[in-house]
């Protein structure tokens, strides 16, 4: 009988979200099972069908609810039927900013099975990207110029503050621009280093790497070097600095060159994606939005509305994305139960019931209840 049972929001969202976060929540709930806690599933119907009929994206009495889960699972967002960044602005940004998620957890590893660009070395690829997820230039602070010149607003708030003001800027002659504007607070800094140390001395490892740029822009980012040196040595960790087009550059030569890297939010959204390339593409790519409250955890592939209803979905980074959401909630046994799981039927299944993706013939509920079978 089980001794403990975990609320946990649900959004399936567009697309393919239905198909693959189905697939992983009977998968969390079987690990659930052999582990001794059980899963209450409360479902919310937000996406573009929701909107489409309703007019609105995600309420303020939903956000409400969600906040007294767990963690919240999410599957996709985004349709061909809504203006891009509709949706995307209206719940993940909404739900990224409300509860202050300041870290995106990245993994990128190997798999048995999985084509990989680039062989990296006999240890496999096993890094883990810890993305800075509120400032940077992602605040939305910028505007154009209207006869070379432009005033524009500074305000912004933020779980750790509020930013307020504005600045003028113009160009000579009336020539028309445009300007963006990133920020970087020395608490948002810190917080993300830390949190990178941690998850290093969980892997084992004892120092990080920063993904920087103070040689081009100093200020941002050579706060950012000040601030992470100062922060590290608190948490008794080392810290390597490296530029981010320099790490792009030795990642697509050795893959497996670093373990935890921390970067700033445009940094983070680069290397991240290269690194999903590196470790076999979207399909494997798990990720997650970290905070202090509410977490939440959303496979990176996106809705890929031109497979939805095919069967030819890929379950595994949803699959992945769910064993990240057990170890945020503490349950890091059934986590591993579920990784080890998937590794199991990548290594052992014929080729015909490999995910299309990785050159098979599985659909989405083949491959799942193949997962499933081994937990």
């Amino acid at each position: 009988m089980s001794s403990k049972n975990y609320r946990l929001a649900r959004i399936p969202g567009d697309g393919i979200g239905p198909e693959v976060i189905g697939e992983a929540s009977k998968i969390l709930e079987a690990a659930g099972q052999r582990h001794g806690f059980s899963i209450t599933w409360a479902d919310y119907p937000f996406g573009a069908d929701y909107y489409l009929k309703t007019g609105e994206i995600l309420p303020d009495s939903a956000v409400e609810e969600i906040a007294a889960s767990d963690a919240l699972f999410l599957g996709a967002v985004g349709d061909p039927r809504v203006k891009p960044g509709i949706l995307e602005r209206g719940i993940l940004l909404h739900l990224r900013f409300h509860f202050d998620q300041y870290v995106n957890l990245r993994p990128a590893r190997s798999y048995p099975r999985v084509p990989l660009p680039i062989a990296p070395g006999p240890g496999g690829l096993d890094t883990l990207v810890v993305r800075e997820n509120t400032e940077d230039f992602y605040m939305g602070i910028g505007g154009r110029t209207e006869k070379g010149e432009a005033h524009f607003s500074l305000e912004a708030k933020r779980g750790l503050y509020t930013l307020e003001g504005s600045l003028k800027g113009s160009f000579s002659k009336g020539t028309e621009g445009v300007f963006q504007v990133g920020a970087a607070s020395e608490p948002a800094v810190r917080r993300v280093i830390a949190y990178g140390c941690r998850a290093a001395a969980a892997r084992g490892e004892d120092k990080i790497t920063l993904a920087s740029k103070s040689n081009a822009l100093p200020q941002i980012y050579g706060f950012w070097e000040e601030v992470a040196r100062d922060e590290a040595a608190r948490q008794k960790t080392g810290l390597n600095i490296v530029n981010a087009d320099a790490m792009c550059y030795h990642l697509v030569r050795t893959p497996d060159l670093y373990g935890v890297i921390v970067a700033p939010n445009l940094f983070g959204d680069i290397i991240s994606d290269l690194l999903a390339g590196l470790a076999g593409g979207l399909g494997v790519a798990a990720g997650a939005d970290i905070g202090d409250g509410l977490s939440m955890f959303e496979p990176i592939h996106g809705s890929a509305p031109d497979i939805a209803g095919t069967g030819k979905a890929n379950p595994v980074a949803a699959i992945l994305t769910g064993a990240l959401l057990l170890d945020h909630i503490g349950e890091k046994e059934a986590a591993r139960t579920v990784e080890e799981g998937l590794e199991a039927f990548l290594a052992g299944a014929g080729t015909k019931d490999l995910p299309a993706e990785f050159g098979g013939e599985g659909t989405v509920k083949t491959v799942g209840e193949a997962v499933l079978k081994q937990i």
